[in-house]
């Protein structure tokens, strides 16, 4: 039997464009901003079902910052 771990950095944010959650945390603490994320990686370029996730989760990294 195979156990699963958990790993939120592997967390897909984006399936369209295949986007994971440690694509863009790495991307905003290199100071990249949504619109930098989403040239960079593809997200927030498709369907946009992402885009409340992605915002929420960079609003998150960034009061984790102050």
């Amino acid at each position: 039997m195979v156990i699963k771990t958990y790993n939120d950095d592997e967390d897909v944010m984006c399936s369209c464009s295949g986007t994971k959650r440690r694509d863009i945390k790495r991307l905003f603490n290199e100071g990249a901003d949504q619109e930098a994320i989403s040239r960079r990686t593809g997200a927030l370029t498709g369907c946009a079902g992402c885009e409340w996730d992605i915002a929420e989760y960079l609003q998150e990294l960034a009061e984790q910052k102050k």
